[in-house]
C-alpha cells in the first residue's frame, strides 16, 4: 500500500486536536448497519464506510447516513478495505484513522477512549485488546479462534519483541504519518500479520487499550478454505513469515529464524479473498 504524502497529513494538525476518521469495512451488513452507524455518529462526525461488494441492502441503507462511502464492485477482502481507508484518510488530510467493524462486536462508546489515547500523543498504533481484562463466558470467542489468536500473538511477541495480548482485534487507531512509512499489500484476513511485522521493522510505537470481548454471530464464516482452523493458522503464519523474510534487514537476527515457505492463499485453499468480514 502506498499512502500518498500530503502536506495536511504529513504532520499533526496544528490548530486544535488531530483530525480523526473512523473507517468501517462492511460486507452484507444490512442486519446491523443502521443501528451501528446511528450509534457511531453520536460520537464522531467523520466516518468512511468501505463497502466490499455487498449484494444485500447495505448500499441502499448507507445512502441514509451522512458518511463517505467507497464501494468495491466485487469483494476484495478485509485488508484491501482497510488499505483503501488509509489512502482516503491521507488524501483528505486526516491525522488518524480508527478502524472498527460494523457487526456490533466493536462498541461505539469505546471511541472516546481511543480519542483520549490519541490525545496523549505517545503511540503510532493504538490497538484494542479483548484480553486485557477478564473474559465473560457469555461473549467468549469460538475455541479455535481464541487458540489461533493466542498462538500467533505469542509468536509475534517472541519474534518482534512486542507485548501484545490480542494481535487480531480490528478496533485500532493508526497515525497516518506513521502508516505512510509502511508498504502494506495484504488483501485478506492476514492483514494484521503483515502490519505488525512492518510496524516493528519501522520502529512504530505500539500500545493496547482494553475493549469488550463480544461475539454476536458464531456462524460467520471466513470462506475459501479458511474455516478449517489448521489451514487458517498455516495461512496466517505463512503471511507473517513471508513479511519477516522481506523485512529481515530491519529486524533482530532471530526474528527471521526457522521460517516456513511463503505460500499464497490460492496455493493453500483454492481461493483469493474471504467473503466475510469476521475474525
Amino acid at each position: 500500500m502506498h499512502v500518498p504524502e500530503t502536506r495536511a497529513s504529513a504532520v499533526e494538525s496544528v490548530a486544535g486536536s488531530p483530525r480523526c476518521l473512523v473507517v468501517m469495512p462492511v460486507y452484507n451488513e444490512e442486519r446491523y448497519i443502521q443501528r451501528v452507524l446511528s450509534h457511531v455518529l453520536e460520537y464522531v462526525d467523520d466516518v468512511l464506510v468501505v463497502d466490499d461488494g455487498s449484494s444485500d441492502k447495505t448500499p441502499c441503507l448507507l445512502a441514509k447516513f451522512p458518511v463517505e462511502v467507497i464501494r468495491h464492485g466485487r469483494n476484495r477482502g478485509y485488508g484491501r478495505s482497510l488499505r483503501d481507508g488509509f489512502g482516503f484518510a491521507a488524501s483528505h488530510g486526516y491525522d488518524w484513522v480508527i478502524t472498527m467493524d460494523c457487526d456490533e462486536q466493536h462498541e461505539p462508546q469505546e471511541l472516546p477512549r481511543f480519542r483520549d489515547a490519541i490525545a496523549d500523543n505517545r503511540l503510532d498504533i493504538i490497538s484494542g485488546s479483548r484480553y486485557l481484562s477478564s473474559m465473560d463466558e457469555q461473549t467468549a470467542p469460538p475455541a479455535d479462534r481464541r487458540a489461533i489468536n493466542a498462538t500467533m500473538t505469542d509468536e509475534i511477541n517472541d519474534r518482534l519483541g512486542l507485548g501484545l495480548t490480542d494481535s487480531f482485534c480490528g478496533f485500532k487507531a493508526h497515525r497516518i504519518s506513521a502508516m505512510q512509512r509502511l508498504a502494506l499489500t495484504e488483501d485478506g484476513y492476514a492483514f494484521p500479520m503483515q502490519l505488525w511485522v512492518q510496524a516493528a521493522a519501522q520502529g512504530l510505537r505500539i500500545g493496547e487499550i482494553p475493549v469488550r470481548l463480544i461475539y454476536k454471530d458464531l456462524t460467520r464464516t471466513f470462506g475459501n478454505g479458511l474455516d478449517n482452523a489448521d489451514v487458517r493458522l498455516a495461512h496466517y503464519r505463512s503471511v507473517m513469515h513471508c513479511e519477516l523474510r522481506r523485512c529481515a534487514g530491519l529486524l533482530p537476527a532471530d526474528a527471521a529464524a526457522d521460517l516456513v515457505p511463503c505460500l499464497g492463499l490460492n496455493q493453500r485453499s483454492g481461493g483469493s479473498t474471504p467473503p466475510r468480514h469476521g475474525r
